[in-house]
């Protein structure tokens, strides 16, 4: 049975309650000649971009600082938050040491502290969409142009 459709206000707060809980995430990226590439990340938000790392040769890193966008998914299949971001690079010692201490405090890794090249990849929404069932389909858009909707 389907539940009842969420209004726009609620799927934002539902959203803005995973980012703030879930520790981790989907990451889509794809390379230069189009290959996708999905992987799972830890992440911490801080209430205006998702802060992810990930090894600088890795296939996700290379892709991510080739492109500069991502798709990220949040959630359940049937409870999804799809963000698409614009991504900023950070050498792994050019973030505040407070934000890499605050990453490593919520997702229970600190990159810093590996020998294998790191880098901090930080997402900045510009779209947000949020769904459960066919029933939240229309109206599914919460973010555009990175300004909230409702």
């Amino acid at each position: 049975m389907t539940a009842d459709p969420r209004s726009r206000a609620q799927r934002r707060r539902d959203t803005e309650h995973r980012l703030a809980n879930d520790t981790d995430i989907w990451v889509a990226s794809a390379s230069a000649d189009g290959a996708p590439y999905l992987v799972p990340l830890s992440f911490d938000w801080d209430g205006e971009a998702l802060l992810l790392a990930t090894p600088t040769d890795s296939r996700t890193g290379r892709n991510l600082a080739a492109a500069r966008s991502t798709r990220l998914g949040l959630g359940p299949t049937r409870d999804v938050s799809m963000i698409e971001g614009e991504v900023e690079i950070l050498e792994i010692d050019a973030l505040p040491q407070e934000q890499g201490d605050r990453f490593a405090a919520r997702t229970g890794f600190d990159p810093r502290e590996l020998t294998t090249p790191y880098r901090w990849f930080r997402v900045l929404p510009r779209r947000i969409q949020a769904w459960r069932e066919v029933n939240e389909l229309d109206d599914r858009e919460l973010m555009r142009d990175g300004r909230w909707l409702v």
